[in-house]
């Protein structure tokens, strides 16, 4: 059974390690990044567990429309945040496949209407852009350099 939660200090091992399982194609973000997330927005941001063993994660914060963050920019409280960020959605094997990330992007559009946001944005790397389709996420022009994520990397925005 899949058990969506707030982060804990005692979880962060185990994000680095499912974030290393995802990515293989980017360098890892720091911890210190991933923590900024986390501090900025905690009630965004979440962990999936399964049988007391973390599985996956969400990490989302409020941001600026159209100018998503850099990899490996360390986040800080910013003025007139119109979107709910989606940084990211990281399931290892042991959770793919189980509705964990159906479930973690509805806890995420229960956020955005509490806290009023029109969307959720996000970047989609290593061929994830036809998952986010199929979820409503529609690919949007932006005048922003994605050169830090992959060179498959998409901005898509999904009208809450």
């Amino acid at each position: 059974m899949m058990h969506l939660r707030n982060i804990d200090s005692g979880d962060w091992a185990s994000i680095l390690l499912i974030q290393e399982e995802c990515y293989p194609e980017i360098e890892p973000e720091s911890l210190g990044v991933l923590q900024s997330k986390w501090l900025l927005s905690p009630q965004s941001c979440f962990v999936v567990e399964t049988g007391k063993q973390v599985v996956g994660y969400c990490l989302a914060h409020p941001w600026i429309l159209g100018s998503p963050p850099s990899l490996e920019q360390v986040i800080s409280q910013v003025e007139k945040a119109d979107t709910l960020y989606l940084h990211d959605i990281a399931l290892s094997a042991h959770a793919q496949g189980k509705g964990a990330g159906r479930a973690a992007v509805e806890k995420l559009l229960t956020f955005a209407r509490q806290w009023e946001f029109d969307s959720i944005s996000l970047v989609a790397v290593q061929g994830a852009s036809s998952y986010w389709k199929k979820l409503g996420f529609v690919q949007e022009p932006i005048d922003k350099s994605l050169n830090t994520y992959t060179a498959d990397a998409c901005y898509m925005v999904f009208k809450v």
